[in-house]
């Protein structure tokens, strides 16, 4: 989980944070659930990452 992808997810996040809020502006329900599609994948992707940081972390408690 480098550096790379974990601004690639929150700049998705951001991004699906604001579509949805100029859906709700612009009371455009397309845009508004592309905007939630998009902060859940990148959340989902964010949760993939920190679940592989976290079998790292426990694989290099036992190589101690």
């Amino acid at each position: 989980m480098g550096f790379t992808d974990k601004a690639k997810s929150k700049a998705q996040e951001m991004s699906g944070m604001a579509k949805e809020r100029i859906g709700d502006v612009t009371d455009n329900e397309r845009l508004r659930a592309e905007g939630a599609n998009e902060q859940s994948a990148a959340r989902a992707k964010q949760a993939g990452q920190h679940a592989k940081q976290a079998g790292r972390d426990v694989r290099d408690a036992f190589e101690k």
